[in-house]
This record gives structure tokens, sequence and C-alpha cells, in this order.
């Protein structure tokens, strides 16, 4: 090695001297470039976080974008020296080509109109999931091979009785107990956008619960299940703070907020069948069985608020955001079904009496709750209808070709006010504003009601008043309880949930603008205020619990970022 000169070692000294200055002043990126790079020490590959593999899958598969070009210098160069003949051939060879470029212009329009449009066709999982790799896709079928195929009818005769065993308070002060010891076992982002709906799984053997959000994606989160060890490209450890394992399906189209899933339903007589409702207009199924999902009911440009699934699991009942409420029979033709204006406003949710499934409640934005027999609707002289004129594509009698039959609301109004319609409308209870929901209680014989005059209230229903008379019935709640609904543009709209099983006291959950969440006991009394300060920063405004197991409640905010609460020891 050559000896250093005068000039390169007065220079060493001064980057010495520098690096030493800049070190003392922290700058220690700008210190080592002052000298040639050195090589870096091996690192030690360690665990990392990262995001989840459907997100880098979806980065993954985007295509790079196109880079602009100049159409001046696309055009093609013309010799000026060409003959007539290879000017017409030139010409010809251009137009021909404008036409196809026309062609695959307007062709790539129609297919952008098509994504847009809802899908009427049946899908299977693969088309669904179109995220989710081969191997999710097994595990998202395994995973549901282990829910019973049972329904929930096996629990009807065994319905909570509390006056022929043991006094409220000892009942209310028993649940106080049971969720006195709640915290989140389990937190995870299972759908991208914001919650709109949920439905907790009856199975036992798991914590399945499914959210629907609000550009019509359906995520399952199987919430305690055991986290899967994942390497990224480079070989390094992934780990991941999301609790157990996320499935997320696209049932409904577009993948926009005009395909909000506004309703999750299970099927009373198959576990593994699973019904939506969403904004796109349709009512879907989806079969966990044949990984099929068809189209159940759609309507032409009105939205699909709510439903409800009779006990015999054949019918539903579809309310929509024009004020109607729609009948049809799954083993029918869906021209069969039948819609009756009953509101001028939205009813937002409708919920079918489980001991007497004649027993209709109706929530609409018009102020009033009103309760109507099903009964007596499909006694609704059809002959009655003004007859539509020839020109018109509806049928002798008013029943269109696509569509379900419309009754209208002076037809409906004639017949209430007629002989026969006595009894059709059974109770009618104004509130003094907008009525976001109301339910049943699993006996069939409580309601539930959340407005936005801010106030929870209860009723004690005894179905043999109800039907003592064909007089409408209107009487006041048993109990008001304030709770802020003013949720704005940006959260969930506040739903009461009645926990559904049938062996414990009465109660129901509904999310607290104040980042927690309520359980509150048929009497009215608050059981439990779940809240969690560091891990909770956002209203839990989409509730529901389990309907076989006691203290289990999950909960998903605007964010897609969903919450499991349960006893400290259920924690995987």
């Amino acid at each position: 090695m050559s000896q250093l000169s005068e000039f390169e070692k007065q220079r060493e000294a001064n980057i010495a001297k520098n690096r030493a200055l800049l070190a003392q002043l922290e700058l220690k990126e700008a210190a080592a470039g002052l000298a040639f790079p050195a090589t870096n020490p091996q690192t030690q590959k360690g665990a990392k976080p990262v995001q989840s593999s459907q997100t880098r899958k979806r980065r993954a598969a985007e295509p790079p974008a196109p880079r602009r070009q100049s159409s001046r210098l696309n055009k093609p160069v013309i010799d000026p020296n060409e003959s007539p003949e290879q000017k017409r051939k030139r010409e010809m060879e251009e137009e021909a080509r404008r036409i196809q470029e026309e062609d695959e212009r307007l062709e790539r329009e129609e297919r952008e109109r098509a994504a847009k449009r809802p899908r009427h066709q049946n899908l299977d999982l693969s088309s669904l999931g179109d995220e989710l790799s081969a191997q999710e896709l097994i595990s998202l079928t395994t995973t549901l091979e282990g829910c019973a195929r049972a329904g929930q009818r096996e629990n009807e005769a065994r319905v909570f009785d509390f006056s022929a065993s043991k006094k409220e308070e000892y009942q209310v002060t028993e649940l106080k107990t049971q969720f006195a010891n709640m915290k989140i076992v389990s937190r995870a982002k299972v759908t991208n956008e914001r919650v709109y709906s949920s439905l907790y799984h009856p199975e036992k053997t798991k914590d399945l619960v499914f959210f629907g959000d609000k550009h019509g994606q359906l995520g399952i989160w199987d919430a305690l299940a055991p986290q899967e060890e994942v390497e990224d490209e480079n070989g390094d450890v992934m780990i991941s703070d999301e609790g157990g394992k996320i499935f997320r399906l696209q049932p409904h189209w577009p993948a926009t907020s005009k395909s909000s899933i506004s309703c999750i339903k299970l099927d009373p007589l198959n576990t593994r069948n699973v019904f939506t409702s969403a904004y796109d207009c349709t009512l879907r199924s989806i079969s966990f069985e044949s990984g099929i999902s068809r189209e159940l009911f759609a309507l032409d440009d009105v939205l699909i608020s709510s439903f409800d699934v009779p006990p015999s699991g054949k019918e539903l009942w579809i309310s929509d955001a024009e004020g109607g409420l729609t009948h049809t029979d799954m083993r029918e033709r869906k021209s069969r079904a039948c819609r009756y204006q009953l509101a001028n406003t939205k009813i937002g949710c409708v919920s079918v009496n489980p001991a007497h499934p004649e027993g209709l409640l109706v929530s609409s934005n018009n102020r009033t709750l009103t309760m109507w027999d099903a009964r007596m609707l499909s006694k609704l002289p059809i002959d009655s209808l003004p007859t539509p004129p020839p020109s018109s594509p509806m049928g002798p009698r008013g029943r269109v070709a696509s569509g379900p039959m419309d009754i209208n609301s002076d037809a409906i109004t004639d017949f209430l006010e007629s002989k026969r319609g006595k009894g059709a409308l059974m109770a009618d209870w104004p509130h003094q504003k907008s009525v976001s929901s109301a339910y049943w209680d699993p006996s069939g014989t409580r309601i539930v009601s959340t407005c936005y005059d801010d106030t929870i209230r209860l009723w004690n229903v005894r179905w043999s008043a109800m039907t003592a008379d064909k007089q409408v019935k209107v009487f006041e709640p048993f109990s008001r309880r304030h709770h802020n609904c003013q949720t704005g543009k940006w959260v969930t709209i506040l739903k009461s949930q009645w926990n559904q099983n049938p062996e414990v006291y009465p109660h129901f959950t509904v999310g607290n603008m104040n980042h927690s969440l309520n359980v509150i006991a048929a009497t009215g009394e608050v059981v439990a205020s779940l809240t969690d300060r560091t891990r909770v920063t956002a209203v839990q405004a989409v509730t529901s619990s389990h309907p076989g197991i006691v203290a289990r409640i999950a909960s998903g905010n605007a964010s897609g970022r969903c919450a499991l609460w349960a006893p400290a020891d259920s924690e995987a």
C-alpha cells in the first residue's frame, strides 16, 4: 500500500475532526456521509409488523399506469412521394384501424358500465372472494364446515319465563354478575369500510361473526382462531396485531356506497345459509355448503333497508327506502311477491314476531311504530286496484312481469276504512322523531324501539289483549331511557338488538356515542357499560351478541375495526 501524501493526510485529519464534531451534535448520518461507505454489518432477521396479505396482493395485482404519449408523435410518417394507390391503401388501413379502436372503446365502456351494475346471477365463493387465495378459500370452507347444520328452532320450546322461576330483581343481578368482568379479547379490522350490520353465528365451538360494510363487503371473522405464521417476499416473519382469522367476500356489487349491506340474517332452518340485503336493491343468500350465492329478491331502483325471516324459513318480509313493505315466498316466483305501500317515508326496520309470525313491527321515518297483521294484509282485495291502461306492461290484475305486485297507499287506506280491513293495523305508537329500529324479543312479548329523539322505549305486549278486538291499540311504553342517538353523517345509525338466547333473562345491546357499549335488561335497567379507553377510540355503533352463550358481544365502528367482548378467561 502506497504511503499517503501530505495533502491526503491533511484531508483525513479534517474528515476525522468534522466527524467528531457532528457526532457531538448527534448528526450520525451526516457524519457517516463524510467517509467512504463502509460495509454494513449483516442485520438479523426479525419479526416486523406488516399489512394484511390481502392488501399486499391487491397492490401487487395493480397494473402500472400507462404513460402519457404525444398524439402528434404517434401519427404515422407520410411519404411525400407516395403514389395515389399507396395513399388509398394507407387511408383504408387508417379507417379500419379507427373503426377497430372505436369498437374497442365502446366495448370497454360497456364493460365499465356493467361493472357498476348489480349482479343478479348466481356466484360461487371464488367469485365472491376474488382477493382470497385458494388456500384461504379452503380455510374458509373448513371454518364453516364445523358449524352445526340445525337451525335455531330447537330452542323455541325453552323460552325463558322469569315469572315461573325467580324474581326479576334476582335475574338482573345475575346478569350484572355475568357481565362484570367483560373485556376485549380480540380486535381486528374485519371490513375495509364502515360497518353497517352484523350477525353473531350461534355456533358454540367458535366465535364466528359476520359484518357487512358500506361497500357491499361481507367480512367473516373467526375471532379467537389462532394466528398463522406468514412470511413476506424477503422471508421475514410477519407479525400482525389482528386477532383471529378474517375472510372477506363481495356478495353485492358494485363495491361502492351504492351497495351498503343494510341487514344480515341467518336461515332459521340451516345455519350454514346467510341472507344479506344491500342498497344495490337486491337480497341474496350465501350457502356455505354448496358455495353458491344466489339472488332471492330484487327491486327496481328502490333501496332495501331491512328484512326479516319468519321461523318457517320460507318467507321474507322486506322494507325499503320509499315506505314499502314486501312479502315474498322463496318457494314461488319472484313476480308473485306483493309490495304494500304502508308509509310515505322510509321504513328503516321490520321485525316478525317469533311466537306469532303474523305480527309485523314496522318502524318508519314518519315518527311512528306500527304493528300489522300479516294475515289481514294478504286479504287485501286485489280486484279493487285501478286497472292499468292497455299500453301498460302490467297484467290484468296489476302485476308487473319483472317485479312485485304493488299495492298503493290509497288502496290500503280504503281497505283499513272498510269493514273487511278492521284489525289489519293492530297498534300505532307515535314517537317524537324518526324511529330507527324496533324488534321483538325471542319470546315475542316485548318490544324495544330506538328513536332519534334520544329515547329507547320498552313495551310489554300480551298477544291475547292485542287480538281481543279489532281496534287499533295505542298505549304507553313501560320504560323510557335517555340514550344519545345523534350519530350524524359518519356513524352508522344506532339500533338496540335483543340477545336471542332463549334460556337467559331478556336483555339487549346498543352502541353508545361515548365510545362504549351498553347492555340493558328487559326491565330497562343498565346491566353493564363496556368500555376500553386504550383500545376503543371510536363509536361502537353496530352490535350483536351470541345467541347461545351469555356474555359474548361483538361490535364494529366506522373504520371497519371490530371487537369481541367476553370474560377475561375467554381470551385465546
